[in-house]
């Protein structure tokens, strides 16, 4: 048999196109997204420091923050589960159902804003609303403060977090030292993470066809950015409206917060982040797959019905925005004293 020998140039002419077109694929996906940076971002007005970390970290897990001492930041916001609790609706104070889908916690300080409607500006906005929601953790901001201010491993961790300061312990304080905690649950290290960094093999054949479809269906449209999305609000329905069950037509979304009628069913984009990880979708939380979430989007969002393959590649893609999940030991809490105030019956 007659060997057949090809010079490099050759070879090189022929892969060529090959290699354009992964080079092309990786420079728009770098226009449009950024990696999960591996250093905790700063946070706007709130310095984040060892002793707040620290000090957040245990808040987050303390159940007596809410009035009954059984729910805490962590019960809806579960750092072992994605950074949500999994279920259509978070339950509350009395076992009450909430009206939406808890988000994830993780990435969330890259977020613009907070909550599907985007009514808290900032971690620490947010970090007030389910500790006074009657629905969640149905407590005051005086009896957060009463509760902390009888704990003297609470006040000396107050004091030590907020040098200087003649009022450390209060519910301000409180917010920013849980914002400032929440700050560090990113997760970076995904393999598009990887890939945006130039690592071409850090996604297969399947996962790039899905990365394209992404983009040039129009998804990134919306879900853009560090985060994939958390940036800006929408209508929920551009092309054609999803059912009631998905898009319930109680919920008006950010229409609620600017009494503006163009922000009906309007509601910030879901970061992507972690997907994988956070069913059931959407604001309803009523779609418990991620490939049934690519289809509606594609119908509501983009008024086009994706096919099996692409909804699969899609959906591929999605799976590789999963990045190292935070590992945070459980704290051990400040003891009660007899001055703690006692928990309330969880009456429904």
């Amino acid at each position: 048999m007659k060997a057949t020998f090809v010079s490099a140039a050759v070879v090189g002419a022929l892969m060529w196109p090959a290699f354009a077109s992964a080079d092309a694929l990786m420079k728009e996906a770098q226009e449009l997204f950024e990696p999960i940076p591996s250093t905790v971002p700063a946070v706007k007005n709130n310095t984040v420091t060892r002793a707040k970390v620290e000090l957040g970290k245990k808040l987050f897990f303390d159940p007596r923050l809410s009035s009954s001492h059984l729910i805490s930041c962590n019960t809806c916001h579960n750092l072992g589960m994605g950074g949500d609790d999994n279920l259509e609706t978070s339950i509350g104070h009395g076992w009450a159902k909430g009206p939406r889908n808890a988000p994830t916690v993780f990435n969330a300080v890259f977020n613009v804003a907070q909550f599907w409607d985007g009514r808290a500006e900032d971690l620490k906005a947010q970090a007030k609303g389910p500790i006074q929601a009657g629905v969640e953790m149905n407590n005051t901001p005086d009896m957060v403060e009463k509760t902390l201010l009888s704990m003297p491993a609470y006040v000396q961790s107050f004091e030590e977090a907020f040098p200087g300061e003649a009022k450390a312990v209060s519910f301000d304080n409180m917010a920013k030292a849980i914002e400032a905690f929440e700050a560090t649950l990113i997760t970076p290290g995904s393999r598009f993470d990887a890939y945006l960094e130039g690592n071409a093999n850090a996604l297969n054949a399947q996962e790039k066809n899905g990365l394209k479809l992404f983009m040039d269906k129009g998804c990134a449209a919306c879900h853009a950015g560090v985060n994939l999305g958390g940036q800006d609000y929408y209508p929920f329905g551009v092309m054609e409206k999803p059912g009631a069950d998905i898009l319930p037509e109680g919920d008006k979304g950010r229409y609620a917060v600017t009494k503006t009628a163009d922000d009906a069913y309007v509601f910030r984009a879901g970061p992507l982040r972690n997907i994988e990880l956070t069913a059931p979708y959407f604001h309803s939380g009523n779609v418990w797959q991620l490939e049934q979430a690519v289809a509606v989007m594609g119908e509501s969002q983009l008024g086009e019905k994706l096919s099996d393959k692409e909804v699969v590649d899609i959906t591929a893609f999605l799976k590789t925005l999963t990045g190292e999940q935070p590992r945070v030991e459980y704290p051990i809490l400040p003891v009660s004293t007899h001055r703690t105030p006692k928990p309330t019956a969880m009456t429904q």
